[in-house]
This record gives structure tokens, C-alpha cells and sequence, in this order.
């Protein structure tokens, strides 16, 4: 088959499947926030409410879009594409399986790319998301607005430093910045594969990699850009319609983005327990429910956890996570050099 074709239905696949779990998680939210207090949630639209979030959608479209007096009218457009493309493009480099055989065709590997820097990608473009936060904050001329922009770009930048690091202890671990070299290294173990997962050898790092991801995706209990009680809506507490809802499914799309990248550098990715040369709709299927854990974890901890102080915000971020992440990456090194010494 043409590789130009094939590399179009692949994409096609994976974005429309980004933005298919995007809307998903949006009426998983109202569902299961519903369920732990003991509510219904969205049951009009469709059968069990399924049918809601393309009820949203069109609403959204339909809806006037209004653009604040003194706004910096073109970057106040531009902003919300700015907060949400990066988080889409990310997912290219996510090895979802191995090597596809569809109908007799082969399709090469379940990814739209994969590059030999993959993670360094990963890190480079997810970095770019803060501006359209920023810019958004920015351009609204609101001061709720401006102060949703500024935590916002303090909180991504404190916790960045943490992510980065615990991404380079895995990266020193396999010698790879390749994604699909990294999940590979984590299923050599044969029937034992599960035992080569690098949640295995970098427990603290895992760790800090999810509560890291919560603070880089704004979620709660880290969700001061758009804190609620203070700043009404934070950022984006002027926009409204397709705007208003381009920055909802950056974030979504965000979150997803994060939990694929903690299978693929912790779990395994597509690894499956106990079956090194499980085919690849069963590796597939594997990484789906491994995400889904963590997506359905940005929900539950939502739903559990009070919200911080913005200074223990910061304090968690510079004086815990910070030295933690450099300790994790000094023991990875020292157990790298012993081992390579023996």
C-alpha cells in the first residue's frame, strides 16, 4: 500500500481518536463526579446521556462569541489554538503498538512518527501550550484573567523542572530519547517482561512524574489558573463559544497526552504481562486500559482532594519535588555506574 496513504489513515486514526477521547472525558467527568455524590449526572442526551458531548459541541458552535473592550483583539483569537495544538501534535511520537497487519497489509508501527528524539519532541512542543495560557490571560484585559495566566506560567514552569528530570533518569536508564527504544527495553524480560517495567526501577520517579503531570495539565489539586473561589475562571474567564471550548479540549487532550506518556516511559506501553509476543491489537488494547487508569485518576483525585495554597503550590514544587527529581537522577547515575562496573 502507498506509504503516503498509509501514514494519512494513521494519523487520521490516532487524532481522531485524541479528540474522540477528549470529548469522552468530558462527559466522563460530569459522570463519575455525579457517581461519587451520589447524583445522576447528564442523562437527556441520548441514551445514558452519551450523546452529551456532541450536544455541547453544537451548543458551543452556535453561541455567540464576544470579545472583551481594551482585548488585544488578534491574540485574544489566537491564544486558545495556541493552548490546545501542542498538546495534539505531542501525541504523534506516542508508540501505541508494534507492528500492524490489517487485511494484508501492513500498516508499519501503531504511531503517526516515530523519531529518534522522541521524548526530547515530546518535551519541546508541550513546553509551547503555556503561552496560549499566557497570551490568553494577557489579551483579555481582565486582571482575573491576567493573575489565571501568571500562576499558571509559575506552576508549569516550578514543575516543569521536576518532569524534565524524571524523564532523564529514564532516558539515562535506557540510553534512548526514543520513544519506541524505551518501551521496547521494557519487554525483553520474555514471560517475565512485566518484572523489566521501569515503574519497577524508578518508584520515586514515577511518583513524581504523575503528581508532576497534574500541575503541567492544571488539574486539581493544582488548578490555580482557573481557581473558582479567586479568579472566577482564571485565563479564560472571557471567552466564550468554540474559544471557550478549544481551551477545555486542549486540556482534556492534554491529559491524555500525559497519561500515554506515563505508559510508555513506566508501564511498558503496549506491553502485556506475562505475553512478550502478544499481537499488537492485544498490545493495543493493553495501553488503552493502562491510560484509562490514569485518565480516570485526573477525575478521582478531582473529586477527593482539597485544593492547595498557592504557596504550598510553589513550596511542594521548588523544595520537595525539586531535590527529590535531582536525588532520583543522582541514584539513577550511581546504579547505572555500578552496574556497568560489574
Amino acid at each position: 500500500m502507498n506509504e503516503i496513504l498509509v501514514w494519512v489513515i494513521k494519523t487520521g486514526f490516532i487524532f481522531g481518536g485524541l479528540v474522540g477521547t477528549a470529548a469522552a472525558m468530558s462527559l466522563a467527568e460530569r459522570k463519575f463526579s455525579a457517581w461519587m455524590q451520589y447524583r445522576i449526572g447528564p442523562n437527556r442526551v441520548g441514551p445514558w446521556g452519551l450523546l452529551q458531548p456532541i450536544a455541547d459541541g453544537v451548543k458551543f458552535m452556535f453561541k455567540e462569541e464576544l470579545i472583551p473592550d481594551g482585548a488585544n483583539k488578534w491574540v485574544f483569537q489566537l491564544a486558545p489554538l495556541l493552548a490546545a495544538m501542542p498538546a495534539m501534535m505531542t501525541i504523534a511520537v506516542i508508540p501505541f503498538a508494534g507492528r500492524v497487519e490489517l487485511f494484508g497489509q501492513d500498516f508499519g508501527n501503531l504511531s503517526i512518527t516515530d523519531l529518534d528524539i522522541g521524548a526530547l519532541y515530546v518535551l519541546a512542543i508541550g513546553g509551547l501550550a503555556i503561552y496560549g495560557v499566557i497570551l490568553g490571560g494577557w489579551a483579555s484585559n481582565s486582571k482575573y484573567s491576567l493573575l489565571g495566566g501568571l500562576r499558571a506560567s509559575a506552576q508549569m514552569i516550578s514543575y516543569e523542572l521536576s518532569l524534565i528530570l524524571t524523564i532523564l533518569a529514564v532516558i539515562a536508564m535506557t540510553g534512548d530519547l526514543d520513544l519506541r527504544a524505551i518501551v521496547e527495553a521494557q519487554n525483553t524480560g520474555g514471560v517475565w517482561n512485566v518484572l523489566e517495567w521501569n515503574i519497577w526501577y524508578q518508584p520515586l520517579g514515577f511518583m513524581l512524574f504523575v503528581v508532576a503531570t497534574f500541575a503541567e495539565t492544571n488539574r486539581h489539586p493544582f488548578d490555580f489558573a482557573e481557581c473558582e473561589p479567586e479568579l472566577v475562571g482564571g485565563f479564560h474567564t472571557e471567552y466564550s463559544a468554540m474559544r471557550f471550548a478549544l481551551f477545555f479540549i486542549g486540556e482534556y487532550c492534554a491529559m491524555t497526552v500525559m497519561a500515554c506518556l506515563t505508559v510508555t516511559l513506566f508501564l511498558g506501553g503496549p506491553s502485556v504481562p506475562f505475553w512478550a509476543a502478544a499481537p499488537w491489537f492485544v498490545g493495543f488494547a493493553a495501553f488503552l486500559v493502562k491510560a484509562g487508569f490514569f485518565l480516570f485518576l485526573f477525575i478521582w483525585v478531582r473529586w477527593t482532594l482539597p485544593r492547595f495554597r498557592f504557596d504550598q503550590l510553589m513550596h511542594l514544587g521548588w523544595k520537595v519535588f525539586l531535590p527529590l527529581s535531582l536525588l532520583n537522577l543522582l541514584a539513577t547515575g550511581v546504579a547505572i555506574l555500578f552496574r556497568g562496573g560489574a
